[in-house]
């Protein structure tokens, strides 16, 4: 079996906090980013944007950006909200949700900008 690494994460350290799975990856390019909206339009997933202060990340609540995009399957517009958020809140963590009609929970969940972190 291979060595497991180890993601040396603490409170302590902000810069080395994961968020999500997607976190432990290099950080994505627009055309991953939108590879992911993608997927979540073809699983007939409703898009949403979150938004929080870096230092509030580990908290459950992130603040809704706008409603949820029901039914929405126009992927540029949902990049173009997600921009929209992160240029509206520039310090802050937005985060795209991919909400699962039927399972009533998220599908998807990854942090697509991240704020500057102040320690």
């Amino acid at each position: 079996m291979s060595e497991m690494q180890d993601y040396k994460s603490s409170l302590t350290d902000s810069s080395s906090r994961k968020f999500e799975t997607f976190s432990y990856l290099p950080a994505m390019g627009s055309d991953e980013i939108r590879r992911q909206v993608e997927y979540i339009v073809k699983r007939g997933w409703n898009p949403a944007i979150e938004h929080t202060e870096p230092e509030n990340s580990f908290g459950h609540y992130w603040y809704m950006w706008k409603l949820p995009m029901f039914g929405e399957t126009n992927v540029d517009r949902i990049l173009q909200e997600a921009d929209s958020c992160h240029k509206a809140h520039p310090g802050n963590h937005v985060r795209l949700v991919g909400y699962d009609n039927y399972k009533q929970s998220q599908g998807a969940a990854m942090v697509i900008y991240r704020g500057k972190i102040t320690v």
